[in-house]
């Protein structure tokens, strides 16, 4: 019996992803999974740019809202999710359409994951610590023991940053050995794995535009209405690119000017850094979201039919 044939749509922020793989589901038969670490909280809507109600009544949606701001979400708990709506899907002849941007995520769907050691609640804490007294520590740290992992975290994303240290210290190799030697040799079914990108200076103008629009739409609103309902700028997914820079705002600590170009800066770096991941990915096939689009469809045409593809 031959596999069942899904689809991974990559790319850094702001690339248009989200809007090729709608296109993509309706043209084929196809069912959108989230890979976007931060869409898969309620009430994250405006700062994550997650998808619209009319645009997920489009087609089916998978794996947005699935978590509370405050629960623990992790690659692990992704990976089981995803992986049981890409069978789903499969299993009802519908086309998974995996979209995100969240690296990590991705490379666990569609590789595997490494387990590592289990968590050590009283070295977490002494980590969380050390950052909550000194912004930056953990980064700084990882930077040294594992800058390959470093390079792909965000300097406010504690949770990873606590993981990584915590693997090199337990196991006394960096993360990144560990994944390597891992292989991530899990697989799910015949892939396509394509990298949207309109590339540098487009993505910038594309980053730009998204930042304003963002507090344009209500993103201190939704700041607002977060820490009403009890959650505090101190939890991650609040500590995150949009979030982090509207909380400022709103504790009277930058106008919303400032904001955006703090906003416009952040997101740039870190969509460099999501670059720099997909670059490794070894079969990805890179695409530009507008000029590449026929030739996109012609090849998923060819790989839906058994033939080879792009």
């Amino acid at each position: 019996m031959d596999e069942p044939r899904w689809l991974v749509i990559a790319g850094p922020t702001a690339s248009g992803k989200s809007v090729l793989a709608l296109e993509v589901a309706e043209r084929f038969g196809g069912e959108i999974v989230n890979a976007d670490s931060r869409q898969v909280y309620r009430y994250l809507d405006i700062g994550t740019a997650k998808p619209t109600p009319a645009e997920r009544a489009r087609v089916p949606h998978h794996l947005f809202d699935v978590a509370l701001p405050d629960e623990r979400f992790d690659a692990a708990r992704y990976r089981d999710l995803a992986s049981a709506a890409v069978r789903d899907a499969a299993a009802r002849g519908r086309l998974p359409v995996v979209v995100g941007g969240t690296g990590l995520y991705l490379r666990v769907l569609t590789r595997g994951l490494f387990a590592g050691p289990a968590a050590t609640p009283a070295l977490r804490r002494r980590l969380e610590r050390l950052d909550e007294r000194v912004p930056g520590t953990l980064h700084r740290w990882c930077r040294r023991l594992d800058p390959s992992i470093a390079e792909r975290i965000h300097p406010n994303d504690r949770v990873r940053l606590v993981r990584a240290l915590e693997v090199a210290l337990i196991t006394g190799e960096p993360l990144s050995r560990h994944q390597l030697r891992h292989g991530f040799g899990e697989r799910l079914g015949r892939l396509l794995y394509l990298v949207v990108d309109p590339g540098f200076e487009e993505l910038r103008r594309r980053i730009r535009r998204r930042s304003c629009e963002l507090f344009e739409r209500g993103l201190l609103d939704e700041v607002r209405s977060l820490w009403e309902r009890g959650y505090g700028p101190e939890l991650a997914a609040l500590r995150s690119i949009g979030y982090l820079e509207a909380g400022r705002v709103l504790r009277g600590e930058r106008t919303p000017a400032a904001a955006v170009e703090d906003l416009v800066r952040s997101t740039e770096r870190f969509a460099k850094r999501q670059r720099t991941w997909f670059r490794a990915e070894p079969d990805a096939v890179w695409l530009r979201p507008e000029a590449d689009r026929e030739r996109l469809f012609d090849g998923l045409r060819r790989f839906l039919d058994r033939r080879p593809p792009l």
